[in-house]
């Protein structure tokens, strides 16, 4: 089995460390720069419970040095991925698939959805349709990631917790494909569940990062604050009913409530989250994956949002001010107004 990780940072270096491990999986990377260049130097190492294991995967910049393969992980931010479609080209063969590890909403999810918005394309995340047309929504395999890695330098991973990827099929099929790998990353060393309903896991991770990330980048404070603090608690609540009643529009559902989806942050301590990390190291900040593609579906099934336009009008601004929000060409949602904003909003212009 051909197995590519497009993007072999943090979760895709510790994905590779697992499935270098597996006999009989021809594993590649594709990454860049320092860390790269580490890895084929010195191999890729992976700090994991005290102990260090060390791999030598083939790894490239290039994808068309590696050809087709069978199985494509994408394990690049949402606008790396989205710029990286065209470059994905040479690892796809007629049968690759390509499995989506991104946060947030992934650009395929209205692929097939039994409802009047099938298939309807979200510019938030999929601009100008790159992905769709390039790569198509029929190779996709949805991925929910939940371990939390970093690099701690150039071609090091560290391993702080957890070893789930939840896996599903958009039409929500236990498919031959599906099943064989999530056989191969168990065989690894993970936890591979595959659901039925990927959507609905995708929103409850998604739930706490579009209220967590940003009010944790804007206020500079750890996941426990943002979850305990009376303030950020509350509008982290009101955030996520948004979100919730979004969600169900488009047919998700959710197995716990908001407190106990909050509460369960607070337990995981002073974590700084990816984006305020992003934010500390001046990287982009991955917003329009979390909150405006959020916005966007609101939009379209006439759910208003106030509390998710003004985090994400503020977490703009920053990322602006910073240069470290990358812009994708297109039509961004107007926030929808309250009477009273739309009269003042009509004197100020």
């Amino acid at each position: 089995m051909k197995i590519c990780i497009y993007g072999a940072g943090a979760i895709g270096g510790y994905l590779a460390a697992g499935l270098a491990t597996v006999d009989g999986v021809e594993l590649s990377l594709i990454a860049r720069g320092p860390h790269l260049a580490a890895i084929r130097e010195k191999g890729l190492k992976l700090l994991i419970g005290g102990k260090e294991q060390v791999c030598k995967p083939r790894a490239t910049k290039y994808p068309v040095d590696l050809g087709p393969q069978d199985y494509v992980i994408v394990c690049l931010k949402a606008h790396q991925a989205w710029e990286s479609a065209e470059d994905m080209r040479p690892l796809l063969g007629p049968n690759t698939v390509v499995v989506t590890g991104q946060n947030g909403v992934p650009w395929w999810y209205t692929y097939g959805l039994d409802r009047k918005f099938a298939n309807v394309r979200l510019s938030s995340v999929d601009p100008d349709e790159r992905q769709w047309k390039t790569i198509g929504p029929e190779r996709a395999i949805g991925c929910v990631v939940y371990p939390a890695t970093e690099i701690a330098e150039p071609g090091v991973i560290k391993h702080s917790y957890g070893k789930k990827f939840a896996l599903g099929e958009p039409n929500g099929s236990t498919s031959d494909r599906v099943q064989r790998l999530a056989e191969v990353l168990e065989k690894a060393g993970f936890e591979a569940p595959v659901l039925a309903d990927i959507r609905s896991e995708i929103w409850l991770k998604l739930w706490g990062n579009l209220c967590f990330n940003p009010i944790s980048a804007l206020t500079r404070t750890t996941l426990d604050v943002v979850a305990t603090d009376p303030s950020t608690r509350a509008l982290s609540y009101s955030m996520m009913e948004e979100a919730k009643e979004i969600a169900e529009r488009f047919g998700a559902s959710f197995r716990v409530d908001i407190n106990r989806r909050i509460n369960g942050a607070a337990k995981v301590g002073a974590h700084r989250t990816s984006m305020l990390q992003d934010l500390e190291n001046g990287r982009p900040l991955e917003i329009d994956a979390l909150l405006t593609s959020v916005q966007e579906m609101g939009r379209l099934v006439d759910v208003r949002t106030p509390h998710i336009d003004a985090v994400l009008g503020l977490v703009q601004q920053l990322g602006r001010s910073l240069q470290i929000y990358p812009t994708f060409p297109k039509v961004v949602a107007k926030p929808v107004l309250s009477p009273r904003m739309e009269h003042l909003h009509s004197i100020s212009a």
